[in-house]
């Protein structure tokens, strides 16, 4: 074998390729938080700070432009970060040391150029005032808004197919099940509505995350933002006496720290796209348990149709069926099988999501004003709860537009108690005339004797002599049709769809 296949072979062997996580495998959120991505943030919010400042006039704005063009994923090892941060128990000290010797390179090549002398320093500036949590919680926001964005996405389609399904089946009659028997009719378009109603509970829950909950990092070494005043003061009055900043720029930060830093944060705000924070959140993880509170949500959803789905596709039962592609859901040894592989994949996100959030949250429980390794702990967390609720959110589209529903599945699985399912409504029709004790000892001797014999609820009840001659065999029928009794589910249906549209 060829060296450059044995490096290929050992690189893949380091890989986290998704063998064991079939739900986000070769999904968009697999991508979106891969270390590639995961490092393109941090590099993203490096360059962001440096035009931030140089936006207030502490920076030279060809030092951040320099800085921006060098903070690129493909200008750095990803591996040899890796394991560098094992030295420093984060990845972002060997990033900015790498991020600095690119620039430098970069000043190196455009010394000769016609920009002031000044400007070929840009690798001073990087980092400049900083500290690695910052950078490292800021690139972690940038990746869980550009992940939300995709699930977001697929959370729309979802929902759409499932109210067109609601629409479709809004009198489909089924049987309405409680305790896992049998307990009285619904339809499967009140269902398909229900299931549309957790996916858009989830959505608002991101949005609200999304819109306003994931903010930018800035507090420096300690969450006093001193490091940013100081080189504000340092650099800002270089600049004010060259006349190259803002006018004033150093000395407004030393005379007026609050509003220099109000400036700065609401800058870095906006060159990132993120939200402003009301205080440094180095061990204030609101945003963290946040996020976790509304990933954990989500996946839960998904995971409540994915089970109704499994339970609906039993053989015994029938009454839906995934979308079919060619190979899903064979079986190793039973040619004859087609598993619910999409219901299977969601269920397992929705029972693993919810433990990640819980060590999320457990992570408030930080110490001092920077924790030493309920931070640490919170990475691959993060990271693996938003590529599972990504990858389930696109899993859930494929299944949400391609289920079929089997009324005739439906409308037999109704009948098989001989219509004992509509008991209820019976027991209200028959108590006016006979007393509410005396009609519930009717129903059930007749609907032991209907099991027993198979025979219909309906035939069984005309041949009572309680009831001869004040219901007609026709009457009784009617009155035992489960499809007659599914109570409100059509409006409901109607009150879902027209309310959240």
């Amino acid at each position: 074998m060829s060296t450059e296949a044995d490096a290929r072979r050992g690189q893949d062997a380091l890989t986290d390729a998704g063998l064991l996580s079939p739900v986000r495998a070769g999904t968009p959120a697999e991508e979106a938080v891969s270390d590639l991505a995961w490092l393109q943030a941090m590099l993203d919010a490096e360059a962001a700070l440096a035009r931030a400042q140089a936006g207030l006039g502490t920076l030279p704005k060809a030092a951040a432009d320099t800085i921006t063009r060098a903070a690129r994923a493909e200008n750095l090892d990803l591996r040899e970060l890796a394991l560098a941060a094992r030295e420093t128990a984060n990845p972002v000290v060997g990033l900015v040391q790498a991020l600095t010797r690119v620039v430098a390179a970069e000043d190196a090549r455009a010394a000769g150029d016609t920009r002031g002398p000044g400007d070929a320093r840009a690798a001073e500036y990087v980092h400049r005032g900083s500290t690695s949590q910052d950078i490292l919680d800021t690139g972690a926001m940038l990746v869980a808004a550009r992940t939300l964005r995709l699930i977001r996405a697929d959370l729309g389609r979802t929902a759409a197919a499932l109210a067109r399904l609601a629409g479709a089946h809004r009198d489909t009659a089924m049987a309405g099940r409680t305790l896992a028997l049998q307990a009285v009719p619904t339809t499967f378009g009140l269902k398909a509505a229900g299931w549309r109603q957790l996916v858009l509970d989830a959505d608002e829950r991101l949005a609200r995350i999304a819109d306003g909950g994931l903010p930018v990092s800035l507090g420096g070494a300690a969450g006093t933002l001193a490091g940013y005043l100081e080189y504000a003061r340092i650099d800002g009055a270089a600049s004010d006496g060259a006349g190259t900043g803002g006018a004033g720029t150093g000395g407004a930060a030393e005379q007026d720290p609050g509003a220099y830093l109000d400036r700065l944060v609401e800058a870095y705000a906006a060159e990132t796209g993120l939200a402003r924070p009301a205080l440094p959140w180095h061990v204030l993880r609101t945003p963290v348990a946040d996020l976790a509170a509304a990933l954990a949500f989500t996946a839960g959803a998904l995971g409540k149709i994915a089970v109704d789905v499994q339970n609906l596709s039993r053989t015994e039962v029938g009454e839906v069926a995934e979308p079919a592609a060619a190979g899903r859901g064979s079986s190793s040894a039973m040619p004859h099988k087609r598993n619910p592989v999409l219901s299977t994949l969601l269920r397992s996100a929705a029972l693993q999501v919810p433990v990640l959030a819980t060590g999320l949250v457990q992570c408030l429980v930080s110490e001092d004003e920077r924790s030493a390794g309920a931070w640490h702990a919170e990475w691959q967390l993060l990271r693996e709860a938003l590529r599972l609720v990504g990858g389930a959110a696109h899993t859930a589209v494929e299944l949400a537009e391609g289920l079929s529903a089997r009324p005739e599945r439906m409308r037999a699985n109704l009948m098989l108690t001989g219509s004992q399912v509509v008991s209820e409504r019976i027991a209200a029709v028959l108590a006016p005339e006979l007393g509410k004790a005396a009609a519930k000892q009717l129903l059930t001797r007749v609907s032991a004797a209907a099991e027993e014999s198979g025979r219909p609820l309906h035939e069984l009840l005309a041949g009572e002599p309680v009831l001869e001659g004040r219901w007609s065999g026709a009457e009784l029928a009617a009155l035992c049709d489960p499809a007659a009794y599914t109570g409100g589910a059509g409006a409901l249906v109607d009150r879902a769809l027209r309310s959240s549209n």
